[in-house]
């Protein structure tokens, strides 16, 4: 499988469960992490091994690999909140129910492959990003539990999110949970917010509207997304000296969650407000 070199646990393990007698690969699978590439082809390579006409090695040219490679295989779908939308469904932000009844109506035929359903987000530029309880919520989740823990022969269900807690639990119980490390070298750039932001952790609760403020007038001249991000990245640099300190890691999460309310397009004044009033005690 590729990718054995990055992650020779995980590429192991799927080609042992994949190649076994008596098969144990798991039918609904989540992984976890920060690189969402890595996971995305790590599904792939599942989905073009359980599909592969000839000895599955890397290279391997057949229709099956070439058509998963390409993202054009009948049977490898890939179901976020932009792509396999049925023509009547005009969600943007969501995976939708109608996604769910079309993925429902798909497994009632029979088909030769073995069907692959990769859950995941894109970005507004097609990048592949983590699933959460904004972009896949409850009520869809719940829709598909009834498939996901009672799945046909030749069904394999793969979800990518950042964190396991981000997806609902009744998914992550029915699911075989795997992290994916990021092997890319991290250069935690923060200079947008150095001069706003550094040693928030000093600053008196009576600051909270300024601060707050000065970094709503950041977005006059930078994006939003990319605001969080260096304040995202300040809290890992810091958590980096200091990896006990399991304060940040919840930091870090309150950015998440600003990040998903910055999507569903709040006022950025709104966002700053109320994450600073929780991170400035």
């Amino acid at each position: 499988m590729l990718l054995s070199n990055k992650y020779p646990f995980l590429t192991n393990y799927f080609t042992e469960a994949l190649t076994a007698k008596h098969r144990a690969l798991p039918q609904s699978i989540l992984f976890y992490g920060n690189d969402f590439d890595a996971q995305y082809t790590l599904s792939k390579e599942i989905a073009r091994f359980l599909n592969c006409q000839n000895d599955k090695s890397d290279d391997c040219s057949c229709i099956n690999c070439r058509w998963i490679r390409e993202n054009s295989h009948p049977a490898v779908i890939t179901v976020s909140r932009l792509d396999n939308k049925p023509e009547d469904d005009d969600s943007k932000t969501v995976i939708s129910m109608k996604q769910s009844a079309l993925i429902k109506e798909t497994l009632m035929n029979t088909s030769d492959f073995h069907r692959v359903f990769i859950f995941c987000d894109r970005d507004d530029e097609g990048k592949i990003c983590g699933l959460n309880k904004t972009n896949f919520q409850d009520e869809t989740a719940n829709s598909l539990l009834k498939i996901i823990e009672e799945p046909q022969p030749g069904v394999t269900f793969i979800f990518l999110t950042r964190y396991i807690d981000d997806l609902l639990s009744t998914i992550i119980s029915r699911s075989q949970c795997f992290f994916v490390p990021s092997m890319d070298e991290v250069t935690y750039d923060y200079s947008l917010i150095k001069g706003v932001f550094e040693n928030y952790w000093t600053f008196e609760r009576k600051d909270v509207f300024d601060i707050s403020q000065k970094l709503t007038d950041l977005t006059k001249d930078v994006p939003m997304l990319t605001i969080l991000d260096n304040i995202q990245n300040y809290m890992l640099a810091v958590l980096k000296s200091s990896p006990k300190n399991s304060e940040f890691i919840y930091h870090i999460k309150l950015i998440e969650n600003a990040k998903k309310q910055a999507i569903l397009g709040m006022r950025p004044v709104n966002i700053f407000d109320d994450l600073c009033l929780n991170l400035i005690k």
